[in-house]
Parts: structure tokens; C-alpha cells; sequence
């Protein structure tokens, strides 16, 4: 047991007039950042880190209070008795944070505008060199990968926000998958010569292979109110058994290594417009390898 949650959420409610809801509210809060402190330990974090780091999450205690009272209040003068999982979103309903929201437009616009110019300028509508239909790719993958990166270090109304390093690991992995697309398209146009689905090749299998690894390693970030209430509904095949999923990982990545193998000896030999036939063969044969781990019958079911 974390002690330095008890100190520091007595800090946080320092000034605090303690009315009977704010003595409840921070009951709550004190389960939901131990629990989260007990996540973060698990992952490595210090005590005294992962405490600080809860708080921090935590946020302003006085806007959590307006947020009750605003909630007690819409409840009793409007609102019909509701499912209590909705009840509880409402409840703890995180609002995005401006900054948030203007960097997620300008990562939108950067990903939008740069897709546009880069395709416009492969299909020869605009007389654009390939070292710019390079760059206008990069920047929407960038816009791309950001967006990825930025939503995921944030925290939600039923998730703690993912670790920076993590969250880092997803933007290069759809860096990565976006700009090797973005080196077929070049391909596929005709900008680039033949040889440049190396490098996408290289890009999206790199791709393929960071989010199978992300996956697998993925750690539980719901808040405690939200494994409460999931603890009724029976887990998938995935959560229950991990090396299960380690497997689909590794057959996933295998799986598009082939692929993409297999499409550049077609690009090499019959052609581009072969390509397609392959990615469409692959992702098939991915679907029906994640239904048959998925709803196989399981090793209990074997034996009896």
C-alpha cells in the first residue's frame, strides 16, 4: 500500500470546506489513485513517483467538486433515473483540455493538406518534383503519427493517460506505417521508380511489427470505476490468456513479412497492379487467423 497517496491527497483537499459530498469525493478519489499508484508500481514507477504521478493525474480537486455539484444538480432537477454505467461516465467525464483540442486541429490540417498536395502532385495534376511529394508525405505522416501520439498521452473519462515513452512508441510506429504507404502511392503513380517499395516495404513491415509489440505489451490503464463495473462482463480470449495474444503478434508480423515480400517480387516481375492482390490476400488471411485464436475451442475444453 502506497502511503504517500494519504499525505498528498491531504494536501490537494487543504482549503477544502468538507461538506459531506467533498468527504465522499474524496473517498473516491483516494481508492482511484491508489489503485492507479498500484499500476504504476507494477510498471516500474518508484513509490514516491508513482504517488506524485497519481496526483498529478488527478488534477484541480475544486473542479472535480464544481463537476459533482453540477451533476447532483442536473440529476435532481431534469434527468430520469439512467444505466448506471452512463450515470457513472457522466459522472467522471473528463472534458478535453483546450491546448489538447488546437493541437489535435493543427495535426489534422498538417495530415489533410500534405495527403492532398502529395497525391495531387504523384498523379501529375500539380507539376510538384518527388523530393517535395517526399516531404508532403512526411508531413502528413507526421500530422498523422502526432495526432496518434497526442491522443493517447491523454488522459479520458474511463482511461489514465498512457506513459509519454509509450505513447511515443505508437507515433513512430504509425510514423513509420503511414510514410511506407505514402512510398506506394509514389509507386503506384509513378513518381518513383519500382525500387522504391523497399522502402515502403521497410516502413510498413517496421510498422506492422511496433504495434504487434505495443499490443502485446499493452497494460491495463482503466480507471478503477471502470474495472468495477467491467468486472461482470466475461473477458475475451485475448485478456484471458496473454500468451494467446503474444502468439497473434508474432503470426501477425509474420504474416505481413510474406506479404510484402511476395508483393515486390510481383512489382519486380508482373507489375504493380499485382500489389493490391496481395495486400487484400494478406490482410484475409490475418482476419482468419484472428478468428481462429479468437473462438477456437480453448485447452479446458480439450480436455474435459
Amino acid at each position: 500500500m502506497n502511503t504517500d497517496i494519504h499525505r498528498l491527497l491531504d494536501e490537494a483537499f487543504h482549503g477544502v470546506d468538507m461538506t459531506p459530498d467533498a468527504q465522499d469525493l474524496k473517498e473516491e478519489v483516494r481508492a482511484n489513485l491508489m489503485a492507479r499508484a498500484d499500476e504504476l508500481e507494477a510498471a516500474g514507477v518508484a513509490p514516491g513517483d508513482a504517488a506524485q504521478q497519481a496526483i498529478a493525474e488527478l488534477g484541480d480537486v475544486r473542479a472535480l467538486l464544481e463537476e459533482t455539484a453540477d451533476d447532483r444538480v442536473g440529476d435532481a432537477a431534469s434527468r430520469r433515473p439512467t444505466d448506471p454505467y452512463v450515470a457513472l461516465m457522466q459522472r467522471h467525464r473528463v472534458r478535453p483540455k483546450p491546448g489538447f483540442v488546437v493541437r489535435a486541429v493543427v495535426w489534422s490540417i498538417a495530415a489533410v493538406v500534405g495527403i492532398t498536395l502529395a497525391i495531387l502532385g504523384a498523379s501529375g495534376v500539380l507539376p510538384l518534383p518527388l523530393g517535395t511529394q517526399i516531404g508532403l508525405f512526411g508531413m502528413a505522416s507526421t500530422g498523422l503519427a502526432l495526432l496518434v501520439g497526442d491522443s493517447l498521452s491523454q488522459e479520458t473519462t474511463t482511461n489514465h493517460p498512457m506513459p509519454q515513452n509509450r505513447a511515443a512508441g505508437y507515433f513512430l510506429a504509425t510514423l513509420l506505417g503511414a510514410f511506407g504507404l505514402g512510398f506506394v502511392a509514389l509507386v503506384a503513380f509513378g513518381s518513383m521508380p519500382m525500387w522504391g517499395i523497399v522502402f515502403a516495404a521497410l516502413g510498413v513491415i517496421a510498422s506492422i511489427i511496433l504495434f504487434s509489440f505495443l499490443g502485446a505489451t499493452q497494460t491495463n490503464r482503466h480507471k478503477a470505476w471502470t474495472r468495477q463495473l467491467a468486472a461482470a462482463t466475461p473477458p475475451n480470449r485475448f485478456e484471458r490468456e496473454p500468451d494467446t495474444a503474444a502468439r497473434f503478434g508474432v503470426y501477425t508480423a509474420a504474416i505481413w513479412l510474406v506479404t510484402f515480400a511476395v508483393i515486390a517480387v510481383l512489382v519486380f516481375t508482373v507489375g504493380w497492379w499485382w500489389a493490391p492482390v496481395a495486400f487484400v490476400g494478406g490482410f484475409a488471411l490475418m482476419m482468419l487467423l484472428l478468428a481462429r485464436m479468437l473462438f477456437a475451442p480453448e485447452k479446458s475444453d480439450n480436455k474435459s
